[in-house]
């Protein structure tokens, strides 16, 4: 296959979508002897429930270990809880859509960049043999691949018989002018019927 790929050809960059800053909410006062005296009761709470009901089960278990267990889980739900989530992505308003809703999706902003690359190639023969003609190869040679189980280099005569001798010599002669834009529709049409 060929070195050009798809993010050569329509630019590769992404656009970074700008993460917005959550503003944090306002501390609010705690006492520290009610925060543990919350979370004594808790556990004592939770504690006097496990042996009731093991008791009613007519299961021995020490109280000591039934503590420890449920300290040691509300210190994990504690842990827990001073994680934080990342912060959400901030959607951008630029742009429009053509149902009138603002902002911009991926898919979009890759047209854009495909189109824009492909201004740049129409106009620079030099552009046009850089990014167009390795992204047709690779189409054809996927093509090829997907429908025959054979690409370009692998069996050469079989692929000049798939794509036809036009196509063949655009593929394969990148010095020659840039095609038109209704060469192009028909090698792609060739690939298509593939």
């Amino acid at each position: 296959m060929s070195g050009g790929g798809l993010d050569d050809l329509f630019g590769g960059q992404r656009e970074e979508i700008p993460v917005a800053d959550e503003p944090a909410p306002p501390p609010r006062e705690r006492s520290w002897v009610g925060w543990v005296l919350r979370n004594v009761l808790l556990i004592g709470l939770a504690t006097a429930v496990v042996v009731a009901v093991l008791r009613a089960a007519d299961t021995q278990i020490s109280i000591l270990f039934v503590v420890a267990a449920l300290a040691g889980l509300r210190l994990v739900l504690l842990a827990v809880a001073e994680v934080r989530p990342p912060p959400t992505p901030r959607r951008s308003v630029r742009g429009g859509s053509s149902d009138g809703t603002a902002g911009t999706d991926s898919m979009r902003a890759a047209v854009r960049r495909w189109e824009r690359s492909l201004e740049r190639a129409q106009a620079d023969d030099e552009s046009y043999a850089r990014t167009v003609l390795p992204v047709l190869a690779e189409l054809a040679d996927e093509r090829l691949r997907l429908q025959h189980g054979i690409t370009r280099h692998s069996d050469p005569r079989r692929a000049r018989e798939l794509l036809g001798d036009p196509l063949w010599a655009a593929l394969h002669d990148w010095g020659r002018p840039r095609l038109r834009a209704r060469d192009l529709e028909s090698y792609v049409d060739v690939l298509e019927r593939l």
